[in-house]
This record gives C-alpha cells, sequence and structure tokens, in this order.
C-alpha cells in the first residue's frame, strides 16, 4: 500500500508543477513543496503506527 501512496504522491506533485490544482494552499506551481511535506508526515506517521 504504501508503494502505491508513494506512486500517487509523485503523480500528484508533477500534475501540480504541470497545472496547479487549484486547491486552497496548492495554487501556485511552486507550491508542489507542501505535497512533499505532507506525504513524509503521513510516512511517518505510518512507520510509528505500523505494529511491528
Amino acid at each position: 500500500m504504501s508503494k502505491l501512496f508513494s506512486f500517487l504522491i509523485i503523480l500528484v506533485m508533477v500534475l501540480q508543477i504541470i497545472r496547479p490544482l487549484g486547491l486552497p494552499g496548492l495554487k501556485r506551481r511552486g507550491d508542489f513543496w507542501k505535497l512533499a511535506i505532507g506525504a513524509m508526515v503521513v510516512f511517518g506517521l505510518d512507520v510509528l503506527l505500523r505494529p511491528h
């Protein structure tokens, strides 16, 4: 599941660079870094909450 999520985040980041999504906080092409920060937070939570 995390590989699929990684691919989707990268796809959305590329789409944001090509044509901004227009969502609040994602109106400019340079805002793609916000998606990367959000992805790092989600992956961090996944590692912390994953049962070992």
